[in-house]
């Protein structure tokens, strides 16, 4: 199962980039996240793997997820016209994905946000079901990027509404 989502965010690239990577803020804006921690290398460097706990109403999974790619590697002198990507694979029981972010200087200060992703299954089950569950995947996908984009622009928690 394949597909596509993008947002605009209204940062610079670069404050975007360091947002989405900062280790310390990812609870602040993606919905369910227990814990996120390496257990190789260093947060967003290529190699590094980290375990990452989530739950979804009231259900835990585990995973874990692998930096597979950054270009460029150096973050602080980026030309206009050079796009970050920014890509993850995120292995759990029966089920693997892929996703390869893509951060687009549109202006100065404005920010596409593009995200290709691919997810694998593999129990039978889960693959007769994918092409069904795809507009639920793409929904939560839509939904943690315009959580991102809240709390970027206007540092919206979503802890601040769960119950």
């Amino acid at each position: 199962m394949k597909y596509t989502e993008a947002i605009e965010i209204n940062l610079p690239r670069q404050e975007v980039v360091a947002l989405i990577s900062d280790i310390d803020v990812i609870p602040k804006w993606l919905r369910g996240l227990v814990s996120h921690t390496p257990t190789n290398g260093k947060h967003g460097e290529v190699g590094t793997t980290s375990r990452v706990v989530f739950d979804t109403n009231g259900q835990e999974m585990t995973a874990t997820e692998t930096v597979v790619r950054q270009e460029p590697q150096d973050l602080e002198d980026l030309q206009p016209t050079q796009t970050v990507y920014y890509d993850r694979e995120l292995e759990a029981e029966g089920m693997w994905s892929m996703a390869k972010e893509r951060f687009i200087e549109l202006e100065p200060d404005r920010t596409l946000w593009e995200s290709d992703n691919e997810y694998r299954f593999d129990s039978l089950v889960m693959r007769v079901l994918a092409p069904v569950m795809k507009r639920s995947f793409r929904k939560q996908q839509r939904m943690h990027m315009g959580d991102f984009k809240a709390f970027a622009e206007r540092g919206v928690d979503v802890r601040d509404n769960e119950s």
